[in-house]
């Protein structure tokens, strides 16, 4: 009997890798959905909090289960004395997503039950790792600035706490408002690269840290996370409104990719890209240079005419975290405190019905070599 032979699809293109409740990319008609909220329902009506709820529990909190949750972020929110001395001894040259990534495996190795746990064990520690990857960011950050490192404020929301632990000062409700709204739109998007390496981690009965771990490294790239930190250095190397026209005519002449254009699965607008570039168009002409975004606006109204492509989610969250004065190398690591709700949340999912995922490869070197003997070679 013959076999069907095997096939292959470059990138996992097409490949269904598992059934999931949390979310849904729809590419071909622009939509994301947040077990069953359409991403433009969220946006602008709950806070980070309330999606990391509906994505942890299934459903949107009501007051009382919302203010446990925010309780129980701001306690698990102290790092281990022992994740703070290994902060202190990295290089100040450390690239931030290294930082975090080593950070957050060093937590597994200072959690006695790491490789022992149940489920309500690994929700919880999931829940910390929401609140503490925030606290490593800001950590790392101070420490190379050579500045001491605050004790999280348990009266701040998670947006608001970060931006406290950067600046060393109360932020204003726009700043907060601002990166919250970012929060909810990256929290969670379908089985993107890094969800699914969490994922394949935790299939081999792997603990939690690993596989966030393995999710940090695999967003630092910059075909992944790392794309919105290429937008802000596009633009600064433009420089300035009057040159956008001939810089692309250049890129685009030699064929030079125009970082924060296209998207692997949306084929149309990206419906987190126009909230991103609302939100850039207030902070632009309140607390930034509103020539950012009308760099953006000229690059994409360029891009789409003449590649018919159209700005995807890292073209305008980079002018928004600039306009925030957030730092151009803390950009993916935003990503990730948003991220690992998400991240978290499939981790979780994939334990409660789990199967190692081990997909095939399709060979394609030679057969039937014979060894020459070593003299003759």
């Amino acid at each position: 009997m013959m076999t069907t032979p095997a096939t292959s699809a470059k990138g996992l293109e097409g490949v269904v890798a598992a059934t999931t409740h949390l979310s849904d990319v729809r590419g071909d008609i622009g939509q994301l959905i947040y077990r069953g909220y359409d991403i433009n329902e969220l946006a602008g009506k709950v806070t980070f909090e309330e999606v990391v709820h509906l994505l942890h529990f299934g459903h949107l909190p009501n007051r009382k289960e919302l203010d446990e949750l925010k309780s129980l972020l701001a306690a698990k929110r102290e790092l281990p004395e022992g994740v703070i001395q290994f902060i202190r001894q990295f290089p100040k040259e450390t690239p931030p997503m290294h930082a975090i990534r080593t950070a957050v495996s060093a937590l597994g190795c200072l959690d006695p039950e790491s490789d022992h746990d149940t489920m309500e064990q690994n929700h919880l520690r999931a829940l910390q790792l929401i609140a503490r990857i925030p606290v490593i960011t800001a950590y790392f950050h101070r420490r190379r600035q050579g500045k001491s490192m605050l004790p999280p404020d348990p009266s701040l929301g998670e947006a608001a706490n970060l931006l406290y632990l950067l600046d060393g000062e109360k932020p204003s409700p726009e700043k907060v408002n601002t990166l919250d709204m970012c929060y909810v739109l990256h929290a969670d998007h379908g089985m993107n690269a890094s969800t699914f390496s969490a994922r394949v981690t935790i299939a081999t009965l792997s603990d939690i840290y690993s596989a966030i771990t393995s999710a940090i490294g695999t967003l630092k790239g910059p075909l992944h996370g790392g794309a919105n930190e290429g937008v802000i250095k596009m633009l600064q190397e433009i420089g300035s409104l009057d040159r956008v026209d001939a810089y692309l005519a250049e890129a685009l002449a030699q064929k030079r990719k125009i970082m924060g254009f296209g998207h692997r699965i949306y084929k149309t607008l990206d419906p987190r890209a126009p909230h991103l570039k609302r939100m850039a168009q207030v902070l632009s002409s309140k607390i930034g240079e509103p020539k950012w975004i009308q760099m953006n606006d000229r690059i994409a109204q360029i891009m789409l005419e003449e590649k018919g492509l159209h700005a995807n989610v890292d073209f305008y969250s980079a002018t928004v975290y600039y306009s925030l004065g957030i730092p151009t190398d803390l950009f993916t690591p935003l990503f990730a405190i948003a991220r690992a709700a998400g991240w978290t949340a499939h981790v979780l999912e994939q334990l409660a019905d789990n199967r190692l995922i081990r997909p095939q490869s399709l060979y394609s070197g030679p057969v039937g070599l014979k060894v020459v003997p070593m003299d003759e070679r």
